[in-house]
């Protein structure tokens, strides 16, 4: 068996999606999850932190994973909900010319999970600010997807979004689902959200994409192998 070697973009300040990454890579025979940081401390619209994901920064991160002889690169962060979605784009066709490795990230792979089902009617759930939160919700209308309903948490402090608890993710998520959406996210890679999606599923009716999961999903696919493979995560890495 050929090994499968996943590398993942990770913002600086965040203890939640490696651990999590890794238990999600390890229900797939012979792949790994390899890491490479860059400096993310801070959500927000100001200069100062938007200026966290310049590309240069990004990419020479990436090309640490290219010494690793990865068979995917994947940025697990979600700016390009508020910077927009080409921004992703960008930086994918940025990061292959730079190593010749295929990339992906957790907002290109989700935004496929959301075509793949048909999904017009979303849920969002993230520990943002008011403000950025506005720009995901306008950044979704501008491709056909409604925000039926959301809840943010008003924290701009990257680090601690990962203390908030799943107990609390999943009680915005229970009233997120009054609107009827037809999936709901967890739209941060440093929440503790990926591991609920069963339970949500079972309780709730209703797909969680999470944005670790959606990044692990967007890798495989990227690097050859099947994301449905991956069982107790949740029904997305059913869809293809």
């Amino acid at each position: 068996m050929n090994p499968i070697r996943l590398g993942v973009l990770t913002p600086s300040s965040n203890t939640a999606l490696e651990p999590l990454t890794s238990a999600l890579v390890a229900a797939v025979p012979g792949a790994s999850a390899h890491f490479s940081r860059f400096r993310v401390t801070e959500i927000g619209l100001s200069a100062q932190a938007l200026g966290q994901f310049d590309d240069s920064k990004i990419l020479a991160a990436a090309e640490l994973l290219a010494d690793a002889k990865v068979d995917a690169i994947g940025w697990s962060g979600t700016s390009s909900g508020w910077l927009g979605f080409d921004a992703d784009l960008r930086l994918c066709e940025r990061i292959e010319e730079r190593t010749g490795i295929v990339a992906t990230t957790a907002v290109l792979a989700l935004n496929e999970l959301l075509r793949i089902r048909g999904v017009k009617r979303l849920a969002l759930v993230t520990p943002y600010t008011p403000d950025v939160q506005q720009r995901i919700v306008a950044n979704y209308a501008s491709i056909g997807i409604e925000v039926v309903a959301e809840r943010h948490l008003g924290i701009s402090v990257n680090h601690a979004f990962a203390g908030v608890e799943p107990r609390q993710l999943r009680s915005l998520m229970g009233e997120v689902a009054e609107a009827k959406p037809q999936a709901i996210t967890t739209f941060c890679t440093n929440l503790r959200a990926a591991t609920l999606a069963d339970e949500v599923e079972r309780s709730l009716g209703i797909p969680l994409l999470d944005t670790v999961s959606t990044t692990v999903w967007g890798l495989l696919r990227a690097a050859g192998a099947s994301p449905a493979q991956v069982k107790g995560w949740g029904e997305l890495f059913q869809w293809s």
